[in-house]
């Protein structure tokens, strides 16, 4: 795949930009989806899904999953549900992120899948909910955020 051609992604809509990421999966250029093997499984306007399978350099102390793994997967899917609902060249940032923690997970290969999804979308701030579940589709993490519409 040739570089992308920045101005032209620059053009597109939220969700134009995210069904883009979903469908080329640009390897070429660095993010923290590329870093921690993330895969967009569904985009639509004010929805995200996106998985990832846990790997032993994911581990904390303890042996299990490192909480931000889950927090990073969370303040992702919501902050890509709100980007879906924005205009072309409307920017966001998250103002705050709250994580509940409900089960440890294994480094061992097991999928993770969050999705996130736009509660209110207002001229400068948006909410948005996320969950993680496991490949048995076990809670393992809940979360809200406060994006700021830039």
């Amino acid at each position: 795949m040739s570089t992308p051609d920045l101005a032209a992604l620059a053009q597109l809509s939220g969700l134009q930009l995210m069904q883009w990421v979903q469908t080329e999966r640009p390897a070429e250029i660095p993010s923290i989806g590329r870093l921690l093997g993330m895969r967009f499984d569904e985009v639509e306007h004010g929805r995200v899904v996106i998985s990832l399978d846990t790997r032993p350099d994911f581990a904390n102390p303890l042996g299990t999953t490192h909480g931000g793994i889950a927090a990073t997967l969370l303040d992702s899917v919501m902050g890509c549900a709100v980007h879906t609902t924005l205009d072309a060249g409307v920017g966001y940032t998250t103002l705050e992120l709250k994580v509940n923690y409900v089960r440890a997970v294994h480094t061992t290969g097991v999928t993770l899948s969050a999705t996130g999804t736009v509660i209110h979308r207002g001229r400068r701030v948006a909410t948005a909910e996320g969950r993680v579940t496991d490949d048995q589709g076990k809670l393992v993490a809940h979360a809200t955020t406060t994006c700021l519409i830039v």
